[in-house]
């Protein structure tokens, strides 16, 4: 019984990467007529679907976080005596690592169950199979707008994660703690480097695409029921938390290798 469930979790990980394969070598180029002429359509849809609505939440979880780190932070540098520094730290942490992935957590949990279901719904219902049926390559025609549409705007979630993150640090620590506000951007500038910004909205196209990947490829593949389609986005929700868990600890070692090989020695220059 365990060798077969292995069986198929081995099976069910060949597959998505199959999927992975067809969705990359799709064509931005569709014909002017069927129904991938509206793929262009689809995915200024889906930009507004998963770019635009996303704003709101993904810049209220920056502010927060950011105030709650600096509320937590604030006393353990006050005892060491470096409560200016507490922008540093902030800062640091936002740009760096708490804004990328707070950013493709909202986004996870707000677009990719959606897409799930939306995909699933189809798939139950067989649209899928009619699109096919037309000549049409359904994923090029359902899967590479929502694909393209989320790597090209988490990055731009975490630019908004990242500035409400700073804000936020911002108003609890000089207009609440009453640290100097020239100290407080003095001190950031000189822990954040144009490297940690880069690394943190690199991060995004990632996360973004990871989060595409595996609830489209779920949508697809659910099976048949409204328990199909609802223990697809279950599973759904929680692989692509693992995902962008699991990516952001690659990329940041894969960070830290090409920082510590090419960036010093270019800062040095």
């Amino acid at each position: 019984m365990q060798s077969r469930s292995l069986f198929l979790r081995v099976a069910d990980f060949g597959r998505f990467w199959r999927f992975v394969w067809q969705v990359l070598i799709c064509r931005m180029a569709v014909p002017r007529q069927g129904p991938a002429a509206m793929s262009r359509d689809r995915l200024l849809v889906q930009m507004f679907e998963i770019g635009t609505k996303s704003v709101p939440v993904v810049m209220i979880t920056g502010a927060f976080v950011a105030m709650t780190l600096a509320i937590q932070s604030y006393s353990q540098l006050k005892n060491l005596g470096m409560e200016d520094r507490l922008g540093s730290l902030i800062n640091i942490s936002v740009v760096k690592e708490l804004g990328p992935v707070l950013a493709a957590f909202m986004l996870a949990g707000r677009v990719g169950g959606a897409m799930t279901a939306e995909l699933g719904t189809m798939k139950v219902t067989e649209q899928i199979d009619a699109i096919r049926a037309m000549g049409s390559d359904p994923v090029r025609f359902l899967v590479w707008p929502r694909f393209l549409a989320c790597v090209l705007l988490t990055p731009f979630l975490t630019i908004y994660a990242d500035v409400m993150g700073v804000l936020g640090g911002y108003i609890i620590s000089v207009w609440h703690f009453g640290i100097n506000s020239e100290s407080y951007w003095s001190f950031s500038a000189e822990i954040v480097e144009k490297w940690d910004i880069m690394v943190g909205i690199g991060k995004g196209v990632f996360f973004g695409a990871g989060i595409a990947l595996i609830s489209c490829y779920k949508g697809f593949n659910c099976t048949r029921g409204a328990r199909g389609v609802g223990r697809a986005c279950t599973e759904a929700f929680v692989q692509s938390f693992i995902a962008i868990l699991v990516l952001n600890f690659m990329l940041a070692v894969i960070s830290r290798a090409i920082y510590e090989t090419f960036w010093d020695i270019k800062v040095l220059i």
